[in-house]
């Protein structure tokens, strides 16, 4: 048994090469997932952005021409009432 004790050591000590290995590789890919992570958050604070402006300039837009359509109406209206007096 004791001649058996070194071979049983350099097994633990290969075993524990082996996972420390797998943990740095872990640890790197965690690393990796969590810039990507970050960047993904970046670009949907973009794109969020970039939408709000977009949904903010069509209200204006279909503001702009719910009152233009209203002036039409009144002045086509206005015309109409004269017309027919």
């Amino acid at each position: 048994m004791e001649s058996s004790a070194p071979y049983f050591y350099a097994l633990i000590s290969v075993l524990l090469a082996v996972v420390a290995y797998f943990l740095r590789q872990l640890l790197a890919d965690f690393k990796r997932v969590e810039k990507d992570v970050t960047e993904v958050k970046a670009t949907m604070a973009l794109i969020k952005a970039e939408f709000k402006g977009i949904n903010e300039l069509m209200n204006q837009r279909i503001e702009f021409l719910e009152r233009r359509i209203h002036h039409l109406e009144t002045i086509i209206f206005k015309t109409n009432e004269h017309e027919g007096k």
